[in-house]
């Protein structure tokens, strides 16, 4: 990755298409912990894939235009920013299916235990999936607070986000996993709200399994596809659910039998969806290219951002996300009256967020496009809403 570690915030503004602002001007755009701003190279990637592959070569694009191998290709690339060594990560399909896949899949790393212990405050689909998963295996669904687990003999995965998506604290992944592995249990890690905005070490952390999106921070695009990481200690003995035929170690022989794929490719389900595929590999451009800072220089401009937002709020503002840099993620999260209607008149006023139910506000720093200029007005109109 690159060196840069100190840069500027909205080092690379001019590469982003923003939403407009009801006068036309480019609107403060800090909703990239929702849905990241357009890259123009995705833009580019997109248009070329249309045009002068699929248009231009049809079938033999899964060859000659190297789109068979996209999903581990691009695996790596984001695998470098969860501080995952090659080979790790694939991506594909969304994140509900590869947290599916990847939940039972641990659970099946520890066969004859009976609790699945998950976070209460996770995401929906988290809670959903790990409802769905405790009825289908048996397992018993615990939950609690990420600070507050005490795995025991009996658990068998901890599934746990990196950063809660209403509050933005970030959580101690490195004392989750000391105690998750202590008690012998499996660790899954949803990256969703914290890769492309801080460094998340999953092989140091010793990390089992991670899911996450990619079209927060990483501005992959709507609906962009998801990432699974298995750590590589597990890969031979891994047995996920969905065995589907690009995840087969001979896909295009069509035997009878599923085989796996060596590694993290048996994680591999359907026909990847190349145009947003794609899209997400231009994407992913402002993060390696050589004049980019490393992802612990963003971190740091995000950091920044939020303290200057922080720092031109009124006292009397709730601010439900720690102050602290080592608690805090990507966004930093208000307590408001009317959390929808706020929403609305900050657009209005060209401040674009987005609202969680019953009261939050969340001001995502995407530091790759949002400026200190951005993260002052947030707070200046906020303010004068209030």
């Amino acid at each position: 990755m690159p060196s840069n570690s100190s840069p500027d915030p909205g080092w690379a503004r001019a590469s982003f298409t923003l939403p407009r602002a009801p006068d036309g001007s480019d609107a403060v755009y800090l909703a990239g912990n929702s849905l990241g701003a357009q890259p123009h190279a995705a833009r580019e990637a997109l248009l070329s894939a249309v045009d002068e592959q699929w248009a231009a070569v049809g079938v033999a694009g899964w060859e000659d235009c190297g789109w068979w191998a996209t999903p581990q290709r691009l695996g790596d690339r984001v695998g470098a920013l969860v501080g995952a060594a090659p080979g790790q990560v694939v991506v594909g399909d969304s994140t509900s299916v590869q947290l599916f896949g990847a939940l039972i899949a641990a659970a099946r790393l520890r066969p004859g235990r009976h609790v699945l212990l998950s976070d209460g405050g996770h995401f929906p689909t988290d809670r959903y999936l790990a409802a769905s998963v405790a009825r289908l295996t048996g397992l018993e669904l615990v939950t609690a607070s990420p600070d507050a687990m005490a795995p025991d003999a009996g658990t068998a995965v901890v599934a746990v986000p990196a950063v809660d998506f209403r509050t933005g604290e970030r959580w101690d992944l490195d004392a989750i996993v000391g105690r998750a592995h202590e008690a012998g249990a499996v660790v899954l890690v949803d990256l969703s709200h914290a890769v492309g905005v801080m460094p998340v070490e999953l092989d140091a952390l010793a990390v089992d399994l991670a899911v996450g999106c990619t079209y927060k921070y990483l501005n992959g695009g709507p609906g962009a596809p998801a990432f699974a990481y298995v750590a590589a200690r597990h890969h031979e003995v891994l047995d996920p659910p969905l065995t589907g035929w690009t995840g087969h170690a001979d896909p295009f022989a069509m035997t009878e039998a599923w085989t796996p794929a060596p590694g993290v490719g048996r994680l591999r389900v359907g026909t990847p969806p190349m145009l947003s595929m794609l899209a997400l590999d231009g994407a992913l451009g402002v993060f390696d290219d050589p004049d980019s800072p490393d992802i612990a220089g963003v971190r740091a401009a995000s950091l920044a951002l939020g303290d200057a937002f922080l720092a031109a709020l009124p006292p009397r503002v709730d601010v439900v996300t720690p102050r602290e840099h080592e608690r805090r993620g990507g966004h930093i999260a208000v307590r408001v009256r009317d959390a929808d209607g706020l929403c609305a008149a900050l657009a209005r006023r060209g401040v674009v967020v987005d609202a969680r139910p019953p009261d939050l506000l969340r001001f995502g720093f995407a530091a790759p496009y949002v400026t200190l200029d951005d993260a002052r007005t947030a707070a200046r109109e906020l303010a004068a809403l209030l």
